[in-house]
């Protein structure tokens, strides 16, 4: 797959500019994950409200890339999905409380791709996906089809939330929480690959240890646009992902 990254946009707890995340991935550290959220104020108040901190976190990295009145494919990735949500639902239940439709409905994991394409006005394909710990390489995957499908430009977002203390035995890949968008083309001619921005991902078989590295697969690809490596490789159990930069 080859592909041009046209903008990028990340955000985490107190990392909100290029020059902070330049620092982190100079030093990458576990970062105090409180419930410090984006502000969002692009969007009225009442329309604020109804975002849960994970979807949030998804406007705030995704609104600047997409143009006003510019309709753009999404694909909306998340492992774990809204982990905070869904626990206090399951916490209702065991304590026999009636569930409310509206956080039901806002629970499951196409509910942030459908507020996006509400408050947006994005009548186009939207998709959502979770898979294992190389669901940022998925997401690629599916934009890769997008744009083979004649799309000119698609929006990737993934997107995870530090879930709650209960999920600690079961979730060990969310150090923090942290949101990345890519607004990704294709390759037309040299001319692009000559720009800048331009990767290849290609998957390869084989067999890895299934443990989760230091750090989650897209901020690894966070340090690598701020560090302009040229390779980046990402196992995981039967297959491992080659980013390698075109130039």
């Amino acid at each position: 797959m080859n592909f041009r990254i046209e903008q990028w946009r990340a955000w985490a707890p107190g990392l909100d500019s290029d020059e902070a995340w330049q620092a982190w991935a100079r030093h990458p550290v576990r970062v105090p994950d409180d419930d410090a959220q984006p502000a969002c104020d692009f969007l009225p108040a009442m329309q604020r409200r109804r975002l849960s901190r994970l979807a949030r976190m998804t406007l705030h990295v995704a609104w600047p890339l997409c143009a006003e009145h510019e309709q753009l494919p999404l694909v909306f990735a998340s492992r774990h999905g809204e982990t905070p949500r869904t626990f206090a639902m399951l916490s209702e239940v065991a304590d026999e409380q009636p569930l409310s439709p509206t956080q039901f409905g806002l629970s499951v994991h196409n509910a942030i791709a459908g507020q996006w394409s509400i408050l947006r006005g994005q009548r186009g394909e939207s998709v959502a996906i979770a898979g294992e710990a190389d669901t940022f390489e998925h997401a690629m995957l599916e934009a890769a089809m997008l744009l083979d499908a004649g799309a000119p430009s698609v929006l990737v977002v993934i997107a995870e939330e530090h879930p709650p203390a209960a999920y600690d035995e079961w979730i060990d890949d969310v150090p923090f929480s942290y949101a990345l968008a890519l607004r990704i083309g294709g390759i037309a001619s040299d001319t692009d690959t000559q720009a800048g921005g331009c990767w290849q991902l290609r998957l390869e078989p084989g067999r890895y240890d299934s443990a989760t590295g230091a750090w989650p697969h897209a901020l690894d690809f966070v340090r690598a646009l701020h560090h302009a490596d040229d390779t980046l490789e990402h196992p995981c159990k039967t297959r491992r992902w080659i980013w390698q930069r075109m130039t």
